[in-house]
């Protein structure tokens, strides 16, 4: 058997399914990008103090995503079987899920700030900066998740293209209003990380009201309407929690430990602060292929799961590893290429500049096994209905031996900064094994929908 799908249409949809999906996350990762860069360019203490934020931010996105992903994992199933009803029942219990987590951030990031920074950094300067962001920031979590989650119920009918024209109107707007509220350009006050905040939350909002007008009295798919958000079933919900809710856990366990990442990284000094701000910023940025591809896997195996095609859902596996491999040589040579250029664009010290230099240096060594084992076991694993393994995985690599390393390179032997960022991420080709031999065996190809009724 070729390694190869000649299937076409497989190539397709998943080329235009990554594309529109790499985007839509390039320009989501660009209001990040933007507000770093431009911050960076007032002062390091601002700089530092959004970085930080950030991580709360990231926390928030991962359990928005993990939801999203584990309403898709299910809904893909019945979409393959073009069976709607079910899709809006598993959106329902999604969406009161996301809501509960991101109001009760909001009202932890609004009424104590400073505490919730101090856990990630001992930095004075960089808390005062970032509380000041964090409590005008704090009011787009709750609009960002219900966004994130229409998004991903419309990707899993296969309506992408809404979220890439979204992100990029987002991204326009954040960048004018930050020119103009950070510096105080064309009359407006300079307003530093304050300004930074109104203007993603502007964004935020805009981007809020073009989704949630789309799905309500445009889309032809779903034809999702506000009574459907308090229609739940039980049957339904346990569905969700059996097969989505691993993804949740999984998502938000990863927001956990990269915060304790960046607390540890805190710890080391305003420069490592710094040099791991402009790093982790550009890996995201060109990691948006491997995210995509990731994401467009897991729908398109849903999807032939959903359809009965477990042949095909097999050669599809084989040829998607390879093209995993592909995409993390190419990421990481484009990552290399490009550090000069963006450490260049940041304002800071020279030992930062140079911390940042190692820094992506590992990056393009850890990126091609995140490039692999990612949307290997995110995409193929839990497209396929094994939702566990990437949760109990997760909890092994991260909590069992990155972390628990890392502390002891950062803390007890005192190691260099770039070797604890070298621990950090070491997890990134350590799961590649695990990978190789969990997709290769095929026992997780599993059908996640109910009889029809």
């Amino acid at each position: 058997m070729s390694v190869f799908v000649k299937d076409k249409k497989f190539y397709a949809a998943l080329a235009s399914l990554s594309a529109v999906i790499a985007l839509q996350n390039l320009l989501t990762f660009g209001v990040n990008l933007a507000d770093n860069i431009m911050v960076g360019g007032y002062s390091q203490a601002a700089l530092n103090g959004v970085t930080i934020v950030n991580q709360i931010q990231f926390l928030l996105q991962m359990f928005a995503s993990g939801v999203a992903n584990g309403m898709v994992v299910i809904t893909s199933q019945y979409w393959g079987q073009r069976n709607i009803e079910p899709i809006k029942r598993i959106f329902a219990v999604g969406f009161w899920l996301g809501i509960a987590f991101s109001v009760c951030l909001t009202v932890a990031a609004f009424l104590m700030p400073e505490q919730l920074l101090s856990l990630l950094t001992n930095e004075a300067p960089a808390i005062a900066e970032g509380a000041a962001y964090l409590k005008i920031i704090c009011f787009s979590y709750c609009i960002f998740t219900i966004s994130t989650l229409l998004l991903g119920i419309l990707r899993s009918v296969e309506t992408v293209k809404i979220g890439f024209y979204v992100s990029l109107l987002s991204l326009f707007i954040n960048i004018g209003l930050n020119y103009c509220l950070i510096y105080g350009h064309y009359g407006f006050p300079e307003l530093g990380v304050r300004g930074a905040a109104i203007a993603t939350l502007i964004s935020r909002i805009v981007e809020f009201i073009v989704v949630v007008v789309y799905a309500l009295f445009l889309d032809r798919k779903i034809r999702l309407r506000l009574r459907d958000l308090f229609i739940l079933h039980a049957s339904y919900a346990r569905d969700f929690f059996r097969s989505g809710l691993p993804l949740v856990l999984s998502n938000t366990s990863w927001g956990i430990a990269m915060s304790i990442q960046t607390a540890i990284i805190g710890r080391l000094g305003e420069a490592a602060i710094s040099a791991s701000s402009i790093a982790t910023t550009i890996f995201q940025v060109v990691t948006v292929l491997a995210y995509g591809i990731a994401t467009a896997s897991g729908h398109v195996i849903g999807k032939t799961v959903g359809e009965g095609r477990i042949d095909d859902v097999k050669q599809y596996a084989k040829t998607l590893q390879i093209l995993y491999l592909i995409i993390g040589v190419i990421t990481s040579l484009a990552l290399f290429g490009a550090k000069q250029f963006i450490v260049d664009l940041y304002k800071v010290t020279p030992e930062s500049a140079s911390l940042a230099h190692s820094f992506i240096l590992i990056l393009c060594v850890t990126v091609i096994g995140t490039s692999y084992q990612m949307p290997a076991l995110t995409g193929i694993v839990s497209g396929g209905g094994e939702t566990k393994f990437v949760l109990y995985n997760d909890i092994i690599f991260m909590w069992c031996i990155v972390l628990p390393v890392s502390i002891v390179s950062a803390f007890v032997l005192k190691l260099p900064s770039t070797v604890t960022f070298a621990c950090l991420k070491s997890d990134q080709i350590l799961k590649c094994a695990v990978a190789v031999v969990k997709v290769n065996r095929y026992r997780w190809i599993r059908v996640l929908t109910r009889p029809t009724e």
